[in-house]
């Protein structure tokens, strides 16, 4: 069930409207329904919140909506001016943090940077890889090997990569997983600073990050 709370929607930072649209999205594993026929428009500048238990599918739904995973029926449409953008754009458009993405131990995080946006087709300068470590609190570490790196900075690192192309959705699964008090603190500055450009999908079952959500929904 998706539960609607009053907020004053703008256009994002950039003047470009963006809106995520879900109709009648369905997914199920054999004879395991996860969630049935769920429709809701995400609109600019919101925050929109997956809870559920272990299990519910929470990470199932995010997979879906980045594309990752078919739906078992439905569809959703990325949306900016009136435009429905193509799986290409979409990519283009979309950060994602979650415990699925895999750094490489072997390689720099600056070369994690890079060979990531080579795979998505997106470009890359070195100059932004450096201002992103710096703003996630790993300035002077974009040459050390990735392996050499604990929990916490990996998770710091998926954030450098979510947001170098300033994508105007930003995708999160246990946003705050492995993070102390300081990184915790980065991901409120992250989330704020997202919905002031655009849109935040994520799932958790932090009441800390539940508050975020102008929208809610909930898998049994």
């Amino acid at each position: 069930m998706v539960v609607n709370s009053a907020n004053n929607h703008k256009n994002g930072g950039d003047g470009l409207q963006t809106r995520v649209e879900i109709k009648n999205l369905s997914k199920a594993y054999h004879i395991r329904k996860l969630f049935t026929d769920v429709t809701v428009t995400i609109p600019d500048r919101s925050v929109f919140v997956v809870l559920g238990h272990n299990g519910a599918g929470k990470t199932t739904f995010l997979r879906i909506m980045c594309g990752l995973i078919p739906a078992t029926s439905g569809q959703v449409d990325y949306i900016i001016d009136g435009q429905v953008l193509t799986p290409a754009e979409k990519r283009a458009q979309l950060g994602l943090v979650s415990p699925d993405l895999q750094l490489y131990d072997d390689l720099t995080a600056v070369e994690n940077l890079e060979f990531f946006s080579e795979v998505r087709g997106l470009p890359f300068t070195i100059d932004r890889a450096r201002e992103m470590m710096e703003f996630v609190g790993l300035k002077g570490r974009g040459h050390d090997f990735v392996g050499t790196y604990s929990s916490g900075m990996k998770q710091r690192m998926k954030y450098a990569y979510a947001l170098l192309h300033e994508p105007h959705i930003l995708v999160l699964d246990e946003p705050t997983s492995n993070l102390d008090e300081v990184g915790v603190a980065l991901v409120d500055r992250i989330i704020k600073r997202q919905k002031e450009k655009g849109i935040v999908i994520m799932a958790t079952n932090e009441p800390e990050e539940v508050s975020y959500g102008d929208q809610t929904l909930s898998l049994a």
